[in-house]
């Protein structure tokens, strides 16, 4: 059983606190590992290692900041497989799916150094004769990153390349469910040679360590992605200091299927939007409105298209579909929402139950048919394979359904009318729409959600500047010639 220590200021160190937090693996509920439940003095010393190494990064050239990076995503390269089997161990993630992580990781490493030479900033013409206004970009400082636990090798690099790039260092605080594979890319930046103290990883709950972070004043921004609740707390937290907030928390994504859509692509799609990663995506469909003229053909494709799937422990066959939810807490709340369906009305079509298992948290893939859009499981965020089907009259009611939510984060329509198309890219009140395709975004696009689905977004130019401060220059000078 492995036994990892928080790295803070470029090397492994154990906490000031010595109790521990056990990892286990949710496809055999077997403990795999332990890691600190570190103290306040860890969360301390590693912010400070961040801001002393701060002055010094920054003050690197970008493109000296952008070869770290590549030099990273090399790194992950040569340990791809080892890394994939770290997080479907401890994540219950499909080996297939660990590896695509992984290579994206080191994609987005590669993509987010190349913006080194691409930062920009602006000339403004002034009012004033002999005067010139710069707006310059610059890093905030020290950032707080917070993990989820259902694509952590991503997201962090998702978190740590462009603060980076930009000149800022970080402080890495991973899920409690799935810290390995963050200690495991400590490993890859320490033998990388990156300056001490501008990755920093330090594990332990939300409550404690989490919140000495968000409260933290030398922390000038905090990048978190995970549940509402947990994001408005650190909103309260970071109010104290004014502390800048990036969030992308819950979402409930609509897709709309009209009558003309090609009915055998939404299958597809939405299948394997619902079952990626066992459901527990935040931008992929949950909740479906189908035009009540196709209603019955669509939902019995459906149904045939999920009992295909199949799941169990992804490190005993790699061919499954799908691996376990993360722990038991999900699996019960997956489970309620169901149960709690079934006494609103709704028809279990397919699956419906725990899959059969003598260990690990497997529920099968589900359909819920005669779903109302009022009904708990079609406004509550599920986070497991199962999918609430709604029929619909007509485009109007469909994206009045869509946008009647607490969250804006991802939405799709398939339909083979343009008119139809551009109406819902126009009227959809969410931060990304997928047009007859599977919800899943380019590291090149911006994602970010709307409503409570968070503040601020990740992916690309607007992504990278969200990591950087204005600095707005008015330069005066006199005029006068030497002539």
């Amino acid at each position: 059983m492995k036994a990892y220590e928080n790295f803070i200021n470029g090397r492994f160190a154990s906490s000031t606190n010595r109790n521990l937090i056990e990892v286990y693996n949710p496809a055999s509920e077997t403990q795999i590992a332990t890691v600190p439940e570190s103290s306040e003095d860890d969360v301390h010393a590693a912010v400070e290692a961040a801001e002393k190494a701060q002055v010094a990064w920054a003050r690197l050239p970008a493109v000296q900041r952008g070869g770290y990076l590549h030099k990273i995503a090399d790194l992950i390269r040569g340990k791809s497989e080892a890394l994939a089997r770290v997080i479907s161990e401890e994540q219950g993630k499909p080996l297939g799916l660990a590896r695509v992580e992984v290579g994206f990781a080191a994609e987005y490493l590669d993509y987010t150094a190349e913006w080194a030479r691409r930062i920009e900033g602006e000339i403004v013409t002034s009012d004033r004769p002999n005067e010139n206004i710069f707006v310059f970009r610059k890093p905030i400082g020290v950032v707080a990153g917070i993990l989820p636990w259902n694509f952590p090798f991503f997201l962090m690099a998702r978190k740590m390349a462009p603060a980076l790039v930009t000149g800022n260092t970080i402080v890495i605080k991973p899920s409690e469910e799935t810290p390995n594979n963050a200690f495991e890319f400590a490993k890859i930046v320490a033998e990388s040679g990156l300056p001490a103290g501008v990755f920093n990883v330090i594990t332990g709950r939300g409550a404690s360590v989490g919140g000495a972070l968000t409260s933290d004043p030398r922390v000038g921004l905090i990048t978190f992605t995970g549940s509402v609740d947990t994001g408005s707390r650190i909103m309260a937290a970071a109010a104290v200091n004014i502390t800048k907030v990036n969030l992308e928390l819950g979402g409930k994504a609509p897709a709309l299927v009209l009558r003309d859509a090609d009915i055998d692509l939404a299958v597809e799609a939405i299948k394997n939007s619902r079952v990626v990663n066992s459901g527990q995506i935040c931008n992929c469909a949950e909740r479906i409105y189908v035009d009540r003229k196709i209603a019955d053909e669509f939902t019995a494709k459906l149904c045939m298209a999920m009992e295909k799937v199949t799941f169990g422990n992804p490190l005993e066959n790699e061919q499954v579909d799908m691996g376990p939810l993360i722990n038991r807490q999900g699996f019960d709340k997956v489970a309620g929402l169901v149960a709690g369906a079934g006494r609103d009305g709704a028809t279990i079509l397919t699956g419906g139950k725990r899959g059969a298992s003598a260990a690990g948290y497997y529920y099968e893939p589900t359909v819920l048919g005669n779903c109302r859009h009022d009904m708990e499981i079609v406004r509550k965020e599920i986070f497991g394979p199962v999918i609430p089907v709604v029929t619909f009259d007509g485009l109007d009611q469909a994206i009045s359904y869509a946008n009647d939510s607490d969250l804006g984060l991802t939405s799709s329509i398939y339909t083979s009318n343009i008119n139809a198309a551009m109406r819902a890219c126009n009227e959809l009140k969410f931060g990304e729409t997928y047009v007859n395709r599977e919800n899943f975004e380019a590291l090149q696009g911006f994602h970010a959600g709307w409503r409570k689905s968070g503040i601020g977004g990740a992916d690309g130019k607007h992504g990278l500047y969200e990591f950087m401060h204005t600095h707005v220059v008015y330069l005066q000078y006199s005029g006068a010639s030497d002539a």
